[in-house]
């Protein structure tokens, strides 16, 4: 499977005021320049996730449901740090509101079809990140 996406700031989020989100816990078992294994707990579900090399903006990505009560116990097992975030959902857009010790990043993302794909970018939307690493979740995470 292939993730395409698009990483912009957010320079206005009243926006999300009034969105449903999910609350987001994530850590990862191993984390290299282009490969990462993720755990994430998304309210009462938990998933696997390997990401794969990043080429443009599109990457390798396989994602699987596993019983939260695992998901937990790896992240005890392994005592593995954990990246908290709200994602907030507003039409094509995840807002993610980031908590702890990278509280005040505010960052949204946008899955398009092909890397050609043309959208419009309203007006609440920054500058974009999409070709900055540094704002890749598996980034952000090392900063914990």
């Amino acid at each position: 499977m292939k993730e395409i996406e698009r990483k912009f700031l957010v320079k206005d989020f009243s926006v999300i005021k009034g969105c449903k989100f999910d609350q987001i816990q994530q850590s990862y078992l191993f984390n290299e320049y282009n490969r990462s294994l993720r755990i994430r707990i998304k309210n009462d579900y938990a998933f696997i996730t390997i990401k794969g090399n990043q080429i443009g903006m599109t990457r390798d990505e396989f994602e699987y449901q596993i019983p939260k009560e695992e998901a937990l116990e790896i992240i005890a097992r392994f005592e593995l740090k954990v990246l908290s975030k709200k994602r907030y959902y507003l039409n094509s857009w995840e807002i993610d509101v980031f908590e702890g010790s990278l509280n005040g990043l505010i960052v949204a993302e946008i899955e398009i079809p092909s890397e050609n794909h043309v959208f419009e970018i309203p007006g609440w939307i920054g500058e974009e990140v999409t070709h900055d690493p540094s704002y890749l979740n598996a980034e952000l995470f090392k900063k914990l």
